[in-house]
């Protein structure tokens, strides 16, 4: 019995030395196989709300903020979330026009009354995109907002996923209005305080509204804590930014992906990896940001922008380093 207590008490004062050794084989694999990739900028990986890797590859700051490009979609729909939960809007299903007010051109085309916050949300606005190869003639017209309210419908709103960052300019605008407030200035009470996020400034269209869905800069650290708000439900602390339901409707799938297939949901793509569901929102060029709540992860990773962009096969060798590395580390 002597024996059996001693050896019991050798192993658990090993243990910890045990463990540390295998994470550290984890960490340097991981490590090593993001090295190969030339674009990529940093990658980080919180799990239970610690940081458990941070590599920054390319000597870019791991809190210095960087252009997260479209990821700023998944960051606009939390400011929404937070507006919903203060009463700024009255909810998903509101007309997204009521809160637009004199924003709303006399030449709208006929049914944008028929578009809700949530078909922004999902890009299932109805309208013609601003996207793709309209995109310039939409970002050099002098009223962002008018151009895209005055597109023609080429679906119903609720109907097919029409990735259009101008549906996204819509919330920025509508949140603008409703609150009298810049989305900047929001962002940085409702999200930035609570969160101890840093946003700088990013650029507005002709009318001085923030650019909503692309172009704002976050840090990689920051961007992690916009992933662990949504895998808390909402709650930071004692604070409750939004509710729960927010979360389960946020990661909903509605319209899907013509890209990639994934269902999107309110600024959230659905995406299973490993067999363990998973939420990401992405931006140009490879960055991304991806919550597993099974296994209470949290993944960021920025890379480069420049053009060309790697599209979709890079983000496939993202989610590879997640299956390959990272998901097994934290599996029982």
């Amino acid at each position: 019995m002597q024996w059996f207590s001693s050896w019991t008490w050798t192993l658990l004062l090993l243990m910890p030395l045990l463990c540390h050794a295998e994470t550290s084989d984890w960490q340097a694999a991981l490590k090593s196989d993001a090295a190969r990739f030339d674009r990529l900028h940093t990658l980080v990986v919180v799990h239970q709300g610690q940081e458990i890797v941070a590599l920054d590859l390319k000597n870019r700051g791991l809190d210095t903020p960087t252009n997260i490009k479209s990821l700023s979609k998944t960051v606009l729909a939390a400011l929404v979330g937070v507006a919903i939960e203060k009463g700024v809007f009255e909810g998903t299903d509101q007309s997204a026009m009521e809160t637009l007010g004199d924003r709303v051109p006399a030449s709208a085309t006929d049914g944008v009354e028929r578009i809700t916050i949530g078909h922004l949300l999902s890009l299932q606005a109805g309208l013609q995109r601003t996207s793709g190869r309209h995109y310039g003639g939409w970002v050099n017209s002098d009223n962002w907002v008018h151009h895209v309210l005055t597109r023609p419908f080429v679906d119903e709103p609720g109907g097919r996923m029409l990735y259009s960052t101008g549906s996204s300019h819509l919330l920025s605008a509508a949140l603008t209005e409703s609150a009298g407030r810049s989305t900047r200035a929001l962002a940085r009470e409702w999200l930035g305080e609570p969160l101890n996020i840093t946003f700088p400034d990013w650029g507005r269209d002709p009318q001085g509204i923030y650019f909503g869905g692309n172009n704002m800069r976050m840090s990689p650290r920051d961007l992690a804590k916009i992933g662990e708000l949504y895998r808390n439900q909402g709650r930071v602390g004692d604070q409750i930014l939004f509710q729960e339901n927010w979360v389960s409707e946020s990661w909903t799938g509605r319209g899907k992906s013509a890209y990639t297939d994934d269902p999107y949901g309110y600024g959230w793509f659905l995406h299973s990896l490993a067999g363990e569901s998973g939420y990401y929102g992405r931006g140009y060029g490879g960055q991304v940001l991806y919550v597993i709540p099974s296994l209470e992860l949290t993944v960021v990773m920025t890379s480069d922008p420049t053009p060309p962009s790697p599209g979709s096969s890079y983000l496939r060798r993202q989610f590879q380093l997640i299956e390959d590395h990272i998901i097994p580390a934290f599996r029982d």
